[in-house]
C-alpha cells in the first residue's frame, strides 16, 4: 500500500525547519511521498501574506532537497476557504488505495476539535504531529480526550520524534524586512529566489 503524507502550510516563506519535519515525517512512517501544500491567497483581501504565485515557486525550489517531495497547487486553486477536510477527500479521490498521513504542528492539534467535520476527517486521513521543545498531548482540551487515546492505540495517530527546528516564517521576514540576512535559515535556491525578487523588503 502506498503511504502519502500532506503537508498544508503558508510557507511563506518555507524554510530548513519544513525541509527538516517533512523529512522526519517520510523517514518515520515509511512515507514514498510528502505532498507540501502551500495555501491559497486570502479570501478575505487585508492580509499581508506573500502571493501564492512566490509561495508556490519557493516551496517547488525546495523539492530537489528530497527525492520524496512534491508539491501540489491543490489548496491554491479553490476559491473561499480551503478546508483540510477538503483537501483529503481531493486526495483521496486521487490515490484511492493509499494510507494518508496529515502532518500538524501539536498547537495545530490542540484545536482539531473546531475544525470542519473533524470527527469524519480523522476516520479518512491518519494524523502525524510534529512537537516543539516542551508541548505535549497533556494540554489536550476534553474534546479530543476519548479520539486521542483510541488513536494512539490504533496508530492512526503518530508523535514524531524528530522535534521541530526553533525557527519560524515570521522571524525570516522580520530579519529581512530589517535588511539582515536569513540565509542561515534557508535552503540556498530559496535564499537566491527571495533575493531575485526583492521579496520581505521594506
Amino acid at each position: 500500500m502506498k503511504k502519502i503524507g500532506l503537508f498544508g502550510g503558508t510557507f511563506d516563506p518555507v524554510h530548513n525547519g519544513h525541509i527538516h519535519i517533512a523529512r522526519a515525517f517520510a523517514d518515520e512512517l515509511a512515507l514514498e511521498l510528502v505532498v507540501f501544500l502551500p495555501a491559497g491567497d486570502p479570501y478575505h483581501k487585508d492580509s499581508t501574506q506573500t502571493s501564492a504565485r512566490h509561495r508556490f515557486a519557493m516551496t517547488e525550489l525546495v523539492m530537489a532537497a528530497d527525492a520524496r517531495f512534491a508539491v501540489s497547487d491543490c489548496d491554491m486553486v479553490r476559491e473561499g476557504a480551503t478546508y483540510t477536510f477538503d483537501t483529503v477527500q481531493i486526495f483521496r479521490q486521487q490515490f484511492p488505495g493509499a494510507q494518508l498521513w496529515w502532518l500538524l504542528g501539536m498547537d495545530s492539534l490542540l484545536q482539531l476539535h473546531t475544525w470542519k467535520k473533524w470527527q469524519t476527517l480523522v476516520q479518512q486521513v491518519n494524523i502525524a504531529v510534529a512537537a516543539r521543545q516542551g508541548e505535549s498531548l497533556n494540554r489536550a482540551p476534553r474534546e479530543l480526550h476519548g479520539w486521542i487515546g483510541e488513536a494512539l492505540q490504533n496508530g492512526s495517530l503518530r508523535l514524531l520524534n524528530a522535534p521541530m527546528y526553533d525557527v519560524s516564517s515570521t522571524a525570516i521576514r522580520n530579519t529581512l524586512a530589517a535588511g539582515g540576512s536569513a540565509d542561515e535559515w534557508l535552503d540556498r535556491r530559496v535564499a537566491r529566489y527571495i533575493g531575485q525578487q526583492q521579496l520581505y523588503r521594506k
